[in-house]
């Protein structure tokens, strides 16, 4: 059983970074393709970015794109999204979420992708 857990969040200024961690207590994620999505208050939740198995293959968000980077160290079985140069407008929970799917080919920037969810971590900005 997938049992995902996110850490990093906080509160930075608009302009700041954070670094937030995804890693799962029960098994190994390195054979799955991990996504990150977000969802701020009285919005729907949104894909944020998303890597396959080995990292090689990414996925982006036009609104993070060249400002969070995505990437993994199976050897610690954790994914992480380096987020740079804030914006109050990325204030939200972040999610990570794990497929079946190890992401061969293509991976999945939608809800329905993705198999198992973590509790979310709450990120906010401030101007």
């Amino acid at each position: 059983q997938v049992a995902l857990v996110e850490s990093g969040g906080g509160l930075v200024q608009a302009g700041g970074s954070l670094r937030l961690s995804c890693t799962d207590s029960g098994r190994t994620i390195g054979t799955n393709a991990v996504g990150w999505f977000r969802q701020a208050p009285g919005k729907e939740r949104e894909f944020v970015a998303a890597l396959n198995w080995s990292g090689a293959l990414t996925s982006y968000a036009d609104s993070v794109k060249g400002r969070f980077v995505a990437s993994r160290d199976n050897a610690k079985n954790t994914v992480y999204l380096q987020m740079n140069s804030l914006k109050v407008e990325d204030t939200a929970v972040y999610y990570c979420a794990a497929s079946r799917n190890p992401g061969w080919i293509t991976i999945g920037n939608t809800a329905d992708d993705y198999d198992y969810w973590g509790q979310g971590t709450q990120v906010t900005v401030s101007s």
